[in-house]
């Protein structure tokens, strides 16, 4: 990779984070980990199949609390504008939440929902974890007026009160998340009045419908907004992005790093190698918060997209959990790779 900054600069960049507030608007889910030790598994005596014994449990915001972590480990201050249920998973996604340091002045407790939960059963053989079949907690109503009413408020709140909004649209069923058709539109509305502020969308399936803010999409999804081919090159389906909304675009690639474009052209950010296993799960989350922060740090595109890829190549490395660098990690990873 081109070193494209001095680690002086980058310690200017990380050195502005405490000073940095970002709102997170989105789906924040429960990471629900249960560890199973498979040498006490026992046998049922009504149904003959397995019963599998926890030894361990481990809680973590997941989703936009992925995000949300990330920031808050390398020193951002977080505003978190979402809801959970009046329920036991809602307390402790709450407590979690807490523990790290969010704001939740504008989280809500909506007590017609789920709380938007991800139950994780790591089966722990001989030390090592291996998850078996997830368990969602979705809602598959859509929200009601009044409730995206109440979110709709506290984004006209919050937006005096931050440097940039990451909006993260989690729910897969149109309309049943935090970023309904309303909020959504509400927000391109805001992106098209509030150029002062940085707003950065990911969306696991409507980010198409996002307009008047920056986006950050992998390269399938990316082809897919454009209508392009795989003739079509990345930096030119990039550059149709950037026209569309004259907004930041942020293509992930996987092991080929990232392709980025703003008003000064676009740009190939090569990922870091690294070696030995690594989770990619979070792994462009914590791209996406750690870009966002250095964004608002004063740091060009190009410089962001390689501190996301450093804070990456560290988060990746946590295995069976949502990983978080702080900025002393991210700072000796970058001379560790560089110098």
């Amino acid at each position: 990779m081109t070193l494209t900054m001095k680690p002086e600069r980058l310690e200017e960049i990380l050195s502005a984070f405490p000073r940095i507030n970002v709102a997170v608007v989105g789906d924040f889910f429960l990471d629900n980990y249960w560890i199973l030790e498979e040498s006490l598994n026992e046998i049922s005596l009504e149904t003959g199949k397995i019963a599998y014994q926890v030894v361990a449990k481990r809680k973590s915001p997941g989703a936009a609390g992925t995000v949300s972590s990330v920031l808050r480990s390398l020193d951002v201050n977080v505003h978190a504008v979402g809801f959970s249920g009046d329920d036991g998973l809602g307390y402790d996604l709450r407590r979690e939440m807490k523990n790290r340091g969010m704001n939740l002045d504008e989280f809500f407790t909506f007590e017609d929902r789920f709380t938007p939960t991800y139950t994780k059963p790591m089966l722990l053989s001989n030390g090592v974890e291996e998850e078996l079949n997830r368990i969602d907690i979705k809602n598959r109503e859509p929200l009601s007026r009044a409730h995206e009413d109440v979110l709709i408020a506290a984004i006209d709140r919050i937006i005096d009160k931050v440097d940039a909004v990451i909006v993260l649209d989690q729910v897969q069923e149109q309309n049943c998340g935090v970023v309904t058709d309303r909020v959504r539109a509400h927000l391109a509305k805001l992106g098209a009045e509030r150029e002062d502020r940085i707003i950065l969308a990911d969306s696991r399936e409507h980010i198409s419908e996002f307009r008047s803010m920056g986006i950050k999409v992998n390269n399938f999804e990316a082809r897919q907004i454009v209508g392009g081919t795989d003739d079509i090159s990345l930096s030119d389906v990039a550059q149709q992005l950037y026209q569309m909304s004259q907004r930041t675009v942020i293509i992930t690639r996987g092991e080929k790093g990232m392709l980025v474009c703003d008003q000064d052209g676009w740009y190939e950010v090569p990922t870091i190698c690294i070696s030995g296993p690594i989770d990619v799960v979070g792994a462009g989350d914590s791209v996406m918060a750690s870009l966002t922060a250095a964004l608002c740090a004063g740091a060009s595109l190009r410089e962001a997209a390689l501190i996301g890829n450093v804070t990456a190549s560290l988060t990746v490395q946590q295995i069976g959990t949502t990983g978080t660098a702080t900025r002393n990690e991210v700072l000796e990873r970058f001379n560790t790779k560089f110098i």
